[in-house]
């Protein structure tokens, strides 16, 4: 775990849900224990805010099961529904939106814990510490991307904790 890691750090965890979620599914066919993962994460710190960003299909029984569990485990959640484009084809994500709620909360937080692998927030993690932000970035290590790694102050190989995080069926 990250030995830089205080307890007197405040924290804020940004989950780029679908990220994580189609990356445990495809390299281990399982889903994420979000509430442990955030556990892990935080390590004893001071949690001020943890947000998962969602993507609402359908609403089925299984995906309101899903948001309930996130609620219940004390992650606030921001949820958008599917665009559907002219083509056909479908679009949704939380890029911009993690971001700007990265950036307008960051006053309050000494410790950034990104939760994806997504090399489009590279800029985000870049600006992050300029503001004097430690940015720490948390994805499987086999799909996340090499500049974000080089770029966080402490980066968690999800592919590493698997076993304390996957859900066991």
């Amino acid at each position: 775990m990250n030995p830089f890691a205080f307890t007197s750090q405040r924290v804020g965890i940004f989950i780029d849900t679908q990220n994580i979620y189609h990356s445990a599914k495809n390299f281990y066919g399982k889903n994420v224990d979000f509430g442990k993962l955030v556990e892990i994460l935080n390590q004893g710190r001071n949690l001020i805010r943890t947000i998962a960003y969602v993507i609402k299909s359908d609403l089925t029984p299984k995906e309101i099961a899903f948001f309930e569990s996130l609620i219940l485990r004390g992650i606030e959640l921001r949820i958008k529904d599917i665009i559907y484009l002219p083509s056909g084809e479908k679009k949704a994500d939380w890029d911009v939106g993690i971001a700007v709620d990265t950036i307008k909360l960051s006053k309050f937080l000494d410790v950034i814990i990104l939760v994806s692998g997504d090399g489009d927030f590279t800029h985000l993690v870049e600006y992050l510490k300029t503001k004097g932000n430690i940015v720490e970035i948390a994805g499987f290590g086999r799909n996340t991307s090499v500049k974000l790694r080089e770029l966080a102050d402490f980066f968690y190989d999800l592919d590493e904790l698997k076993d304390h995080i996957l859900i066991k069926k």
